[in-house]
């Protein structure tokens, strides 16, 4: 039996999701191949979406036509804005998910997406040609013997290549615990020239909430103001649920190294590395042996289950020992669970090996988006997802697209600049990974740009113009867009009189005026915001009111914008600076081998990536200033 489709994606995760629908809302005919229908975006760890720097992924996501963010507010049962006690450039949003509605909120969406199909089976062996260009992938070959022909395949398969569970001493394969692992699918990869390796994850015990004493543990409720993930969905519509938190002692502790002898981390068991950034329980007894205890979260998987989720508590040791230690936790003492933690090897593709687009340097038309390049996150494999789909898409609809990986026009290339999802991806294909990628606020160097607020301004209209974004989402943009500049408009205009004005500035404390000035002066100010300011000047107040809808997320973005103006100019000059390295392109222009003006380490790191531009090389490690200069002085600069 064959199949016929222009894009084949592999993998319904979360990068395969956005990948899918992304690769048809641009016009694609596109094939979503799973295993399991019913498990559609499954969260294989915590039920949660969003985080420090995770959570503006998600906003970009949305603003690019994606659904994670919808969905996302569709299903969201506790919502935290994170980092407010600090500037809004590192605000993130995080939402704790019912599980379960997750799950069919992604399906419906994607049964609801025009050219998409989903096909229930399992890849086995990536189809690939000839031709006097290169290689070229053809499609795809399930183990049900059904050949999927496609002119573009998006591979996304997360943890399930030759996917290994460890529990203690027990090691069973597969890629989720009780879904098979999928065998041969990565050799018929590796078998063209692209590298593969082996990373680890893992994640903790799930837990029956009737047998904790919630009287002992410390309750933390979410918020409920107008903050979301999309830009457009509906506000929050389901019960909001506390999550809970405790801490471990010493006889956890001591329980717990009673069996770091039969722990697969530390008994020769895994071999391949793991999260830095999300250490398991024995991890950190091992590594912070100074510590007497480490901060647990309990949160609920959904709003009728009784399955908790305990963050704080991934484990790979035995079963009764996970089981023991726990109870030695006031809050546990009668402890019930559902299902131990486990850990998870999988095979990874090196991601140096791809372009900017996501797309393979040695396969054309092979796309590679998620934990299959390294990175470990929903929101970074969503990410990767919506870029490779929308990627594939274009190339398909290029007529060039496909002859050449390099063709501007067909290639759909976000700048560290412009979005977290840039940096990610430029990260992956220019340093490459040594351990599972987290995406960081510290990562981003111009942080001031790409907030949680603004992710729309920065690139709904860029979506629009290829397809990605629907007229609905930019006609709703280009309303706030509009509102934005109404009041920041009013704001430089209307004129403040010191005396009308110092009684009411004292009494917040902050500096009364010397002489008038216009109302954007104050609203500049740190002790200054919007709602205490529409308390004292009604001509304000009544502003903030004129938008239809989204008062105050108009109102949140512009006061941003005024109050930020100096930082994020001063930033956008030095965002300019490196375009213009940026612009000079170098890629197949030196024989990087034979340069000996060059380091030895740059010499290597130069001829394995074949960056595109200088600014890229410039971020490659062990390629130094000087290095540059030579390439530069070598291109006439």
């Amino acid at each position: 039996m064959e199949l016929n489709y222009d894009i084949v994606v592999i993998g319904g995760g979360h990068a395969g999701c956005e990948a899918a629908t992304a690769a048809a809302n641009i016009g694609a005919k596109t094939c979503l191949v799973t295993m399991d229908m019913n498990k559609i975006a499954q969260m294989s760890c915590n039920p949660a979406i969003g985080g420090i720097a995770k959570g503006q992924i998600v906003r970009e996501i949305d603003a690019l036509g994606g659904h994670t963010g919808e969905v996302t507010d569709a299903t969201a049962i506790q919502f935290r804005m994170l980092n407010r006690s600090k500037g809004p450039a590192v605000w993130s949003p995080r939402a704790q998910c019912d599980r379960g509605r997750f799950i069919w909120k992604w399906r419906e969406t994607l049964d609801n997406t025009p050219n998409l199909s989903i096909w229930q089976d399992q890849a086995d062996e990536l189809l690939v040609e000839n031709t006097t260009q290169g290689k070229r992938v053809t499609g795809v070959k399930t183990i049900w013997g059904v050949t999927i022909n496609a002119k573009c395949v998006v591979i996304t398969a997360g943890t399930f290549l030759n996917g290994l569970l460890h529990i203690g001493r027990k090691m069973i394969a597969g890629g989720r615990i009780a879904e098979p692992a999928v065998p041969n699918f990565t050799e018929s990869i590796t078998r063209h020239g692209i590298r593969s390796a082996r990373m680890k994850t893992g994640t903790p015990v799930r837990i029956d909430k009737r047998s904790v004493d919630f009287s002992l543990m410390e309750i933390q409720n979410g918020e409920n103001d107008y903050h979301q993930f999309s830009f457009m969905a509906p506000h929050r519509v389901l019960p909001q649920l506390p999550c809970w938190t405790c801490n471990t002692n010493k006889a956890v502790h001591d329980t717990l190294k009673s069996g770091l002898a039969d722990s697969p981390l530390f008994n020769g068991q895994i071999q391949s590395i793991g999260p830095r950034y999300c250490p398991s329980i024995e991890t950190k007894l091992v590594t912070f042996a100074d510590k007497d205890q480490h901060p647990l979260f309990l949160e609920p998987e959904g709003v009728e289950t009784n399955e908790m989720y305990l963050n704080g508590f991934s484990s790979s040791l035995p079963m009764e020992i996970q089981l023991e230690a726990l109870r030695q936790i006031p809050a546990f003492r009668n402890l019930e669970v559902y299902r131990p933690g486990y850990a998870i090897e999988y095979d990874f593709f090196d991601p140096t090996q791809l372009t900017h687009s996501l797309e393979s340097k040695i396969i054309a038309g092979l796309f590679l988006a998620g934990q299959v390049n390294g990175t470990t996150g929903y929101e970074e494999a969503a990410g990767q997802g919506i870029v490779a789909g929308i990627n594939a898409a274009l190339a398909c609809a290029s007529s060039s697209g496909n002859e050449d990986g390099d063709s501007e026009k067909s290639r759909f290339i976000m700048k560290r600049d412009e979005s977290y999802i840039g940096v990610l991806i430029d990260d992956l294909v220019t340093k490459g990974v040594d351990e599972p990628y987290r995406m960081f606020t510290s990562r981003a160097e111009y942080r001031i740009l790409l907030r949680q607020d603004d992710a729309d301004a920065r690139l709904t209209e860029k979506a629009y113009e290829i397809g990605a974004a629907s007229r609905e989402r930019y006609d709703w943009w280009i309303k706030k867009k509009d509102a934005i500049d109404v009041l920041t408009k009013f704001c430089e205009s209307f004129p403040i009189k010191a005396k009308e004005i110092n009684s009411a500035l004292e009494s917040t404390g902050t500096t009364p005026l010397r002489m008038g000035c216009k109302l954007i002066d104050l609203v500049a100010r740190p002790q200054l915001d919007f709602p205490t300011l529409s308390n004292i000047i009604p001509e304000l107040k009544e502003q903030l009111e004129k938008p239809e809808n989204r008062n105050e997320e108009i109102a949140e973005a512009t006061e941003i914008r005024i109050k930020y103006k100096g930082y994020i100019e001063r930033e956008k000059i030095v965002a300019d600076k490196m375009h213009r390295l940026e612009d000079i392109k170098i890629k197949d222009r030196f024989k990087y081998a034979g340069m000996n003006q060059l380091s030895t380490e740059a010499r290597q790191k130069l001829e394995a990536i074949n960056p595109e531009t200088v600014a890229q090389a410039s971020r490659i490690p062990g390629v130094s200033p000087s290095d540059i200069n030579v390439l530069l002085v070598l291109l006439g600069r």
